[in-house]
């Protein structure tokens, strides 16, 4: 071996001897193509340009001039810096090849060249290049092992060739900017390599670039893990992206994606196969633009924002896709974005598990979406969505909420626990189903949209309400069955003219068939069995043609009919039943080939006597067993009316027992009165005068509104005017939502947990500000929806709106349909003192302490000097006093070694709070 003097760093090695060189660049004067040129530890502040095929190569740092073993040399072992900005350390000129071995290149200025390849082939391992930029132009190759590239600024690595670009084992660290840039028509792969904690985004595709990631990490990038522009492509495979900044992936735009979906090289858009994408702040995945992007059997978990984004625009293929953990909406389709999904599993998201907007375009097959904060699938705009074999539920939701004029086709789909319904469609939604499972959903299938619902061999199980409610909009149900409903199988409201054939619906809680006021549906074919009250039933003024009926063991008579009620009655075969027919007076069907089997008391003749059909028996023949539901009025006799463990007697006591409130204590009185009068006018069969349940509480903070809301919530149940008075509070954040299309299932959601009794909305002014919404204001959708939901549940659920008197009194002048459904206020007045004296007595009195003469006589000064400003609270500045009053107690009474019973009990003058001090 040759050894290399301190006076002769660098040795050229030819094919006839070994020359030594103070300077690298000398050593490349005199080299020929072929050469090895070996360079001795150090640091070389020079220009290198290299212009022929020679090879650069770290010698072994021993002194001699063996080359240093293959793989990374010691740390900046050869170091190759710029002498001064404006050049780059070292320059591969085109027509050049150049090989290097442990060389690492060092830039004058971070964000300029430090090494730059502006043309031929360059074959680099180990070393790297340090503060500044790897840039490779025109028409240079590279391939880069094992090498580290860091300190760069604006960019790691730029690459705009024509060239080949391979990049393997190597690491791109501490980028003050992007870390590698790709553009023009490059084409670069990127093998096992490491991206870590650039400023920018990991990784910047643009133009007609192509790059490929195989096994690679990008980790913490400032912005977007991968981004892509203009025609670019990229293919991932086996990569993780963790932590972004921004999005994992985000594609701006790209070329068209292949129709292969087994492609193995970036021929055309954006495609990750067998990749990570984990806690980006942002969305996992955006498209938008032109860009087509496509994800196979890869993982997106804990987003700040979606798993998928799709944009306007934007195409976007799943396959075996698994997405946890979102902040947002997991899946997103927007504007005319194209999303397809196939084994896609969606858990855990904080908003919807598929959102749908614009005039998307969504097939999803064989996937599931569970554990939703909002609806599993929400459809909005004019989106058209098919849903094949897809499992959707866990949701406190919605399965299905199509809203607008969206279209979905749902094929052997099964929607489970649902708080709202399985399918729910609004506004001219449309929708087709076949072979659709619902099970465990609050409502089975409500249609209350104007477009058409087609249910082909549906299936409705253990819903809580209803198994399907159809409305106005055309509407078609063959085959399938609805199984143990918590309420009624099948409602008609107002104005439906559905049609339904060969239908099953068993064990009913309430009745089979429901047919509301103006409906005039078609039924065909349906078998009712078990039926908790009515098989069918049909509402004052409801009509429709029913044939070929089956009604088994109905808990009620078979058929009720209200007054005004003209159906057509064909062929209806009632069994094992106490009766078959209850009509009403008014009523006036058309009765043909009905017959009865085991019926007890039969208008109906046996199978052997069919023939002529009585007419409807007279009033109070029966008519006592009717039952409604679900959108029919009910007629209620005894069998019908729960038994109430509180009477009317004892709750007015309850209310006048209450400290203040003369004026609202008479105006319930006097609709109590009402109340029974419209009651005893039904009873002898006289026209009810219009009667509006839904009333304003109008008063300051502290009056007792919600304590006299819940009183006549369980006053009304006691008169048998609602079913269980129970009290459901809300406010403008139970009711409004975060983005078009939410606000109604919202309102819709806490509007069901009322049924049956009273909505208490505080602060209801706060729907429409004095000053009107913003532009992002939900509100008033929020405010149409109750108007209409109050219409369509005007038997079931009262509603009060709550709050300051000249706000409400705005509240109700904002729409014209709460001025017609709130027609009567109550005024709830301040407390004066004596009333608030006798609230902290009763206070007291509930929480055995006694009052001294001197404490009253105190108290009474301390409320008749209380500011009567904002700060005031009525009842509940009574309820601060005593609490401030039982700790000042403690605190007296805890300075006495053993304190007696009365010492214990009694509240002093000295307990008394001292008047809290103005707001300065």
């Amino acid at each position: 071996m040759t050894s290399i003097g301190l006076d002769a760093p660098v040795r050229l090695v030819s094919a006839h001897a070994h020359q030594p060189y103070g300077t690298i660049a000398a050593a490349l004067r005199d080299a020929a193509d072929g050469d090895e040129i070996r360079i001795a530890p150090g640091r070389y502040e020079e220009t290198v340009r290299v212009e022929g095929r020679v090879t650069l190569v770290a010698a072994a740092p021993d002194g001699d001039d063996t080359p240093a073993p293959d793989g990374p040399p010691p740390d900046a072992a050869v170091t190759l810096a710029a002498p001064a900005p404006g050049r780059p350390a070292l320059e591969v000129l085109p027509g050049a090849r150049l090989t290097l071995r442990g060389v690492t290149v060092r830039g004058a200025a971070a964000d300029q060249p430090a090494a730059l390849l502006a043309g031929g082939a360059t074959d680099w391992t180990g070393g790297g290049v340090r503060h500044g930029r790897l840039e490779v132009r025109g028409d240079a190759a590279l391939s880069m092992a094992d090498a580290v590239l860091s300190g760069a600024a604006l960019a790691g690595v730029l690459l705009r060739t024509t060239g080949a670009v391979h990049l393997t084992g190597c690491l791109l660290a501490d980028i003050d900017g992007t870390g590698l840039v790709v553009g023009g028509t490059t084409r670069v792969e990127l093998v096992r390599t490491e991206i870590r904690a650039a400023a920018g985004s990991g990784i910047r595709a643009r133009e007609d670039a192509r790059a490929v990631l195989r096994g690679c990490l990008v980790d913490r990038p400032g912005r977007s893990g991968l981004l892509t522009e203009d025609r670019a492509a990229a293919l991932l495979t086996d990569c993780r992206i963790r932590d972004a900044g921004g999005e994992a992936v985000r594609a701006l735009g790209s070329s068209p994606l292949p129709e292969a979906l087994d492609a193995d090289d970036a021929t055309g858009g954006v495609v990750l196969r067998d990749c990570e994408l984990t806690g980006p702040a942002a969305d996992a995945i955006g498209v938008t633009g032109p860009a087509q992007l496509q994800v196979t059997a890869s993982v997106l978990r804990d987003c700040a924002g979606s798993g998928v984004a799709a944009g306007d625009g934007a195409l976007v293929r799943l396959a075996a896709v698994t997405v946890v953990r979102t902040g947002s909406t997991a899946l997103g389709a927007y504007g005319s974005a194209r999303l397809t999904g196939r084994e896609v599993t969606v858990r855990d998201s904080a908003a919807n598990g598929l959102l749908a907007t614009g005039t998307a375009a969504v097939d999803l097959a064989d996937s599931e979406l569970t554990g939703c904060r909002y609806s599993a699938v929400h459809l909005g705009g004019r989106t058209a969505a098919s849903l094949t074999r897809v499992r959707a539920g866990d949701t406190p939701e919605h399965g299905v909420h199509a809203v607008d004029e969206a279209a979905v086709t749902l094929t052997d789909t099964r929607l489970a626990d649902c708080g709202m319904s399985g399918l729910d469609l609004a506004g001219a939604a449309r929708a087709e189903a076949s072979g659709l499972a619902v099970t465990r959903c609050l409502g089975g299938v409500t249609a209350g949209a104007d477009g058409p619902l087609r249910l082909t061999d549906c299936e409705v199980t253990d819903a809580g309400r209803a198994g399907i409610t159809l409305g106005r909009g055309d509407a078609e149900v063959s085959g399938g069955r609805i199984l143990r409903p918590g309420t009624a199988g099948l409602v008609f409201t107002t104005g439906a003219t559905a049609r339904v054939t060969d239908t099953e619906i068993r064990e009913a809680t309430g009745s089979g068939l429901v047919v509301a006021g103006e409906a005039a549906p078609r039924v065909t074919g349906v078998r009712i069995v078990g039926p908790g009250k009515n098989g069918l039933i049909l509402d004052g003024g409801a009509a429709g043609v029913f044939e070929d009926l089956d009604i088994v063991r109905p808990g009620f008579p078979a058929v009720h009919l209200a007054d005004r009620a003209a159906p057509t009655l064909r062929r209806i075969r009632v069994r094992d039943a106490a009766e078959d027919l209850s009509a009403e007076p008014g009523a006036r069907p058309e009765v043909v080939d009905c017959v009865s089997i085991r019926v007890k008391s039969a208008r109906w003749p046996a199978p052997e006597t069919a023939g002529g059909v009585p007419g409807p028996r007279p009033a109070g023949s029966g008519a006592g067993q009717a039952s409604g539901s679900e959108g029919a009025s009910r007629s209620e006799g005894p069998a019908e009316s729960p038994a109430s463990e509180e009477t009317l007697e004892e709750l007015l006591g309850e209310l006048d027992r209450l400290v203040g409130l003369a004026r609202v204590k008479q105006d319930v009185a006097s609709l109590v009165k009402l109340m029974r009068t419209v009651q005893r006018r039904e009873s002898a069969g006289l026209a009810a005068p219009p009667l509006s349940r839904h009333l304003v509480f109008a008063g300051n903070p502290g009056t007792g509104k919600t304590t006299v809301a819940r009183l006549y919530g369980r006053i009304l149940a006691a008169v048998g005017l609602l079913e269980r008075g129970h009290l459901v509070e809300a406010d403008r954040s139970s009711l409004v939502g975060e983005y078009v299309g939410h606000t109604g299932p919202k309102t819709q959601r806490v509007f069901q947990e009322a049924m049956g009794g009273v909505l208490f909305i505080d602060e209801a002014y706060s729907l429409a500000p004095a000053q009107g919404g913003g532009g992002n204001d939900f509100a008033q959708e929020a405010i149409a929806t109750l108007v209409k939901l109050m219409e369509d549940h005007r038997d079931s659920v009262v509603v009060i709106v709550a709050g300051y008197p000249n706000e409400m009194e705005h509240f109700i002048d904002s729409n014209p349909g709460l001025s017609s459904r709130f027609n009567r206020t109550l005024m709830f007045e301040d407390y004066d003192t004596e009333e608030l004296l006798r609230i902290v007595e009763r206070h007291a009195a509930s929480h055995q302490y006694d009052l001294t003469d001197a404490a009253r006589a105190s108290l009474t000064g301390y409320f008749e000097l209380l500011p009567r400003d904002g700060r005031f609270g009525n009842g509940r500045s009574a309820r601060q006093a005593f609490q401030a009053m039982t700790e000042r107690q403690a605190y007296r009474v805890s300075e006495i070694e053993t304190p007696s019973e009365s010492e214990l009990m009694t509240l002093s003058e000295l307990d008394v709070p001292e008047l809290p001090e103005p707001p300065r």
